[in-house]
């Protein structure tokens, strides 16, 4: 499955390059299920982010590993792809783009492929995971004003 969320921003790309940190990654998790990060390496080829999320009865290792990073004029993006992902996913792959607008400010893009493994649980996922990267484009809003 795929989700593509894109945000305006009034930052221009090097500002917004600069605050992809851990700061942000951690005021861009949503309220459930709280996340407790255990490594935060940056956002270059190689790096590793692992978190531990809690769902109060159970509580899940997420590991990504930053396979791709590249900046061109006007464009910066880096690709985190899942190591270790709770149970409930077999695939995960999430590129993050910035591009620059022509008329000033940036555009930040979430762009997720995940899988299940099963169709169906992968539809029922999709809600989910929507609406928790729809949690962020306020959060990109506030902290890129310019």
């Amino acid at each position: 499955m795929r989700i593509k969320i894109a945000t305006e921003v009034q930052a221009d790309l090097e500002q917004v390059k600069s605050g992809f940190n851990e700061d942000l990654f951690l005021s861009l998790n949503p309220p459930f299920p709280p996340v407790k990060l255990k490594e935060f390496g940056g956002c270059k080829t190689g790096d590793m982010v692992a978190l531990e999320l809690n769902f109060i009865l159970f509580k899940q290792v997420w590991k990504s590993e930053i396979t791709e990073d590249n900046e061109e004029a006007g464009n910066w993006y880096f690709v985190d792809q899942g190591v270790k992902l709770p149970f409930f996913l077999k695939s995960w792959k999430h590129h993050h783009g910035v591009d620059a607008r022509e008329k000033g400010g940036s555009t930040i893009i979430d762009d997720i492929t995940y899988s299940t493994g099963i169709i169906a649980t992968d539809l029922l996922m999709y809600p989910l995971l929507y609406f928790q990267f729809l949690y962020r484009k306020p959060i990109y809003k506030r902290r890129f004003r310019g």
